[in-house]
């Protein structure tokens, strides 16, 4: 179970935070801090799933060139 002391508080501008509200309305969700959470876990996810590769061009072709050598390929 969750406690606050999981939690923190984030300020944001007043005219954005009314913004929000109007939007969730409609939406789904049940307060503004519902919505902000959901957005952030999506942006956090997209972002690690979209991961540059961390290996070079040149790196995979040497691995690939390795690969066929040893007959994997």
């Amino acid at each position: 179970m969750k406690t606050e002391k999981n939690k923190v508080t984030i300020k944001i501008p007043r005219s954005l935070y009314e913004n929000l509200g109007k939007i969730i309305e409609a939406g789904g969700f049940n307060s503004v801090t519902e919505f902000i959470v959901y957005v952030l876990r999506n942006l956090i996810s997209s972002r690690s799933v979209k991961k540059e590769p961390s290996l070079s061009q040149e790196e995979i072709d040497l691995i690939k060139k390795r690969l066929k050598s040893l007959g994997y390929l």
